[in-house]
């Protein structure tokens, strides 16, 4: 935003906070993400809130007010949102502290704990009574091969130096889509899109703990195999195979009903899908933002889709990809 704008912006999240009785707050912006939200650490008399600003030009905040409210009554943790201005885009929410999967694991705690928390958690979603009665869209073909073409329209000119051409192009978006039309019509559960362990939290104490969500304004219709893939391939760090294993046994076990094998297809052909997206967006982040720190992840994400085009419901996107770039994954970007 231009400089007269943020002004005028800081200027409307104090009205905002003044309204509801914390315009003396002391306040710690907190460290910004890939997105336009930001978020700021409000303290008063003992208490203390969460500032989400999410400027209504580039961000929904009906979509996480709404997705909030609907996960709390699923009997799924979420902050608890105690003010809003939908209109303008604030919100005062519960301060959930600082206690992300991320940092614990950081931090030493057990990562397999950890993972097989957030499985349950995961089932909790998937088994919960209602959790697809919102009105949301479905994750559908169209969405999911608009994704999937950040790939070819950002990573892969990038690493080759040169265009990709409309037919290059157009064979890896129908292959995506041969390989796609199965899962793409799935609509089971409430998938939450960004699934991991940035997004998770321990809450509480002892046997109070619980687990929390983040970070799921996007939630959509679709397939349960897209949070399972977003958890166990994520993007900033490395998950382990007896983690992994181990995860995904936790899950069947509570699901037994699943069909192992589609479901594992599943979660192959959307990891090819969602690691492709990143790959595209990391680039995109870099060349046209200027946000270059995510560059750091790529070899891992580059990993994962290499992993997945193994699969031979993937033998289409595979070749389509050997023919950009004759060296993936191990390319200079």
């Amino acid at each position: 935003m231009a400089e007269a704008a943020v002004s005028s912006r800081i200027s409307e999240q104090y009205e905002f906070m003044e309204t509801h009785g914390w315009g003396q707050a002391s306040i710690v912006p907190l460290v910004p993400d890939a997105s336009f939200r930001s978020y700021k650490r409000l303290s008063l008399g003992g208490e203390g809130r969460m500032l989400m600003d999410a400027p209504p030009n580039y961000e929904n905040i009906h979509a996480y007010l709404d997705v909030t409210a609907h996960l709390r009554s699923l009997g799924l943790r979420v902050a608890e949102v105690h003010a809003e201005d939908r209109t303008r885009g604030f919100a005062l929410i519960e301060d959930l502290g600082d206690d992300t999967f991320t940092r614990l694991l950081a931090a030493g705690r057990s990562s397999l704990d950890l993972y097989l928390t957030a499985a349950d958690t995961l089932v909790h979603l998937h088994e919960a009574t209602g959790a697809t009665a919102i009105d949301l869209p479905a994750y559908g073909l169209p969405d999911l091969l608009r994704e999937a073409a950040l790939f070819v329209d950002w990573f892969a000119p990038t690493v080759r130096g040169a265009a990709i051409s409309l037919q290059e192009r157009e064979d890896f978006l129908g292959a995506f889509s041969e390989a796609l039309e199965g899962v793409a019509a799935d609509r089971r559960v409430l998938v939450l899109r960004d699934y991991h362990v940035d997004n998770l939290m321990v809450v509480g104490e002892g046997d109070n703990a619980g687990c929390a969500l983040l970070d799921y304004q996007d939630a959509l219709i679709g397939s349960p195999a897209y949070d399972m893939i977003s958890l166990l391939e994520d993007a900033r760090c490395d998950v382990r195979e007896d983690v992994r294993a181990a995860v995904l046994a936790r899950y069947f076990a509570q699901r037994p009903a699943l069909d192992r094998e589609a479901f594992m297809q599943d979660m192959q052909v959307l990891g090819a899908q969602r690691n492709a997206k990143i790959a595209g967006i990391f680039v995109r982040l870099s060349r046209r933002d200027n946000k270059h720190l995510y560059l750091k992840h790529m070899p891992r994400v580059l990993g994962y889709i290499a992993r997945s085009l193994e699969a031979p419901v993937l033998a289409g996107v595979r070749s389509s990809v050997q023919s950009m770039l004759p060296e993936f994954p191990f390319v200079s970007f």
